[in-house]
């Protein structure tokens, strides 16, 4: 497959808007904090799941000094049923420690201090640093993967590129909606098996049904 024109590119971008325009983070949070904490507890979990958990962690441990003191078993038995929960558990504490000790419990609105914190990778300073701080910025998670490169957005093999990619490609305007519409087309729509290419209003430009399909 190859990438889409500039034009058809523009194109997408607008259905994309106007198919989702209320894309957002469906992660729960009241802070910049718990988004934090969401995020690094999200990695290969669904949202739903770190939802229902955090859901009940936030209620009695909802900023970073409650968290950087909590015991760890109890962490562990609050967060058990989501994956990894033993290694996420130990991120979460230490980098509440971290951003109460050094940052005065605030979460830093810096790329580089925060990828910094235990657990944080480029992909949830990304989500951060968009949904918390209100910075236009694509963040790469299985889905935006996985459809954009599938639509014809770009052509790369991994995650970075990907991004890079993405940000040459669409207008620094629409990033961070176009991240999140990404998302919600691919949970809803653009599924990793068996996409509902028939129902997509893409499907006269994605090059997956151009190629793939047809």
């Amino acid at each position: 497959m190859t990438v889409l024109s500039k034009e058809k590119i523009n194109e997408v971008v607008v259905l994309l808007g106007e198919m989702y325009p209320e894309a957002d983070c469906e992660l729960n949070f009241d802070s910049v904090f718990q988004l934090l904490v969401a995020v690094v507890l999200s990695a290969q979990t669904t949202d739903k799941s770190v939802n229902q958990v955090t859901e009940s962690l936030f209620a009695e441990y909802p900023d970073a000094k409650a968290i950087a003191v909590i015991k760890d078993e109890e962490l562990q038995n609050i967060i058990r049923r989501i994956g990894m929960y033993k290694t996420k558990s130990k991120n979460v504490k230490k980098l509440a420690q971290m951003i109460q000790e050094e940052y005065g419990g605030e979460v830093p609105g810096d790329y580089e201090k925060l990828i910094s914190l235990p657990g944080v990778g480029r992909k949830t300073a990304n989500v951060v640093l968009a949904n918390g701080f209100g910075e236009q910025r694509i963040a790469v998670d299985t889905h935006v993967f996985r459809v954009s490169n599938r639509i014809g957005l770009v052509e790369e093999k991994d995650v970075l590129k990907t991004e890079l990619a993405l940000m040459e490609s669409l207008p620094e305007e629409k990033w961070t909606q176009m991240h999140h519409a990404l998302i919600w087309h691919g949970r809803r729509v653009c599924l990793a098996r068996n996409p509902h290419c028939s129902d997509c209003k893409l499907n006269q430009i994605c090059m997956y049904t151009v190629y793939v399909k047809m």
